[in-house]
């Protein structure tokens, strides 16, 4: 790993933990904004990293609600939530960039949202359903603002993940 591409890894994880600290409903916060932003500017594989270490540590700052093997679960959920949201912008950018920028924040919604609660019904119990609402809300404002943020960015950032 080039020593640039892991120092703006490192800055999206201190973004992640400052979002983390930004509440938006009891464990729920802005921690995945930096790594779906991340997904955009390095790849998918970067921003799995970020979206996972993001909610441990919201999970962490918030003490575990859901208990740390739960919270590992979720943290893998959000690995692969920034996989398939920066696999899916890949994929549909080829076409419009703005056609592959609305389908991955419908899968980022989608996945971050009512996927991962169903996921957790058979550990967590049904009373997790409640959640959705809160989950896709979240989910497509952190989408949101990494969408607008990364809209702004000059173009020399938007390629460092075609750096070697």
């Amino acid at each position: 790993m080039k020593t640039k591409k892991l120092i703006i890894l490192s800055l999206f994880i201190a973004l992640s933990f400052i979002g983390a600290n930004i509440k938006i409903a009891g464990s729920i916060a802005f921690d995945s904004m930096p790594g779906f932003l991340c997904t955009l500017v390095l790849g998918p594989l970067y921003g799995a990293i970020v979206g996972a270490i993001g909610h441990i540590l919201t999970a962490a700052i918030s003490g575990f609600p859901l208990t740390l093997p739960v919270h590992i679960i979720i943290m893998v959920d959000m690995a692969v939530t920034m996989v398939l949201f920066g696999t899916t912008y890949r994929f549909f950018s080829k076409i419009s960039k703005n056609l592959g920028l609305v389908i991955a924040a419908v899968i980022g919604v989608a996945i971050n949202g009512p996927i991962s609660v169903i996921i957790l019904i058979p550990i967590v119990g049904k009373s997790i359903l409640a959640m959705i609402p809160i989950l896709s809300l979240a989910a497509l404002i952190n989408i949101i603002i990494s969408l607008v943020v990364y809209k702004f960015l000059p173009r020399s950032i938007k390629q460092w993940k075609s750096e070697k």
